[in-house]
């Protein structure tokens, strides 16, 4: 069994809410690339996955103006149905609490569309419930690029806490010699890490010669 600082987050503790990503919402992105945020929040919905953390998905209107989880995130989970809302604020939605609340976790990372509204809401009245919130920062996006970063700097002065998605995975890995996940985590960095991860495989093919 792992032990974990206080400090570092335990998957034991933690739960993953992916809040809307959708068409709709990525096509009103700017200050960042739309795929890097996908690549993103795919690779932190795997490392949840790998590391048997719940992972709760919701929308906003899918039916009627934003469209489907897309399909990159919905494939990791694909027997997981959304949770679709009409509220900007996940956290009033009655089934996503509920949903939340039954992880009986108290860590939360949030990675949504967009970073202003639909991401700090729920981050901001989280932490009134009595929650640890954390944002994957890098699997968010803001209509500009300003929004953005006062989303997150007005979290921050909140006590949100900023993090990447390969932070996360990496602080739950915590130690290379953990076996059981190395090589699930290895996969995900090869595919998901960008310049990191053409390295990964850079080495192993090194190494087998």
């Amino acid at each position: 069994m792992r032990n974990y600082p206080k400090a570092l987050l335990d998957p034991a503790q933690c739960a993953v809410v992916i809040i809307d990503h959708q068409p709709q919402m990525y096509f009103g992105v700017e200050g960042t690339t739309r795929c890097g945020i996908e690549n993103n929040v795919v690779g932190l919905a795997k490392a949840a996955q790998l590391f048997n953390v719940p992972c709760i998905l919701t929308t906003v209107a899918a039916q009627t103006f934003s469209g489907p989880m897309v399909s990159k995130v919905q494939s990791v989970y694909p027997q997981e149905v959304p949770i679709d809302r009409t509220a900007i604020n996940c956290w009033e939605d009655a089934n996503l609490k509920k949903a939340v609340e039954g992880t009986k976790r108290k860590r939360i990372i949030l990675a949504g569309l967009w970073t202003e509204a639909c991401v700090t809401f729920p981050a901001l009245c989280m932490l009134e419930d009595g929650y640890e919130v954390f944002v994957a920062a890098d699997a968010c996006g803001g209509a500009s690029k300003a929004a953005h970063d006062m989303a997150i700097l007005r979290m921050v002065h909140a006590h949100v806490t900023p993090m990447t998605w390969m932070q996360v995975m990496l602080e739950w890995q915590r130690d290379w010699n953990n076996k059981e996940t190395y090589e699930g985590v290895m996969a995900i960095v090869k595919e998901h890490g960008g310049a990191y991860g053409l390295g990964v495989e850079y080495s192993e093919s090194m190494l087998k010669k």
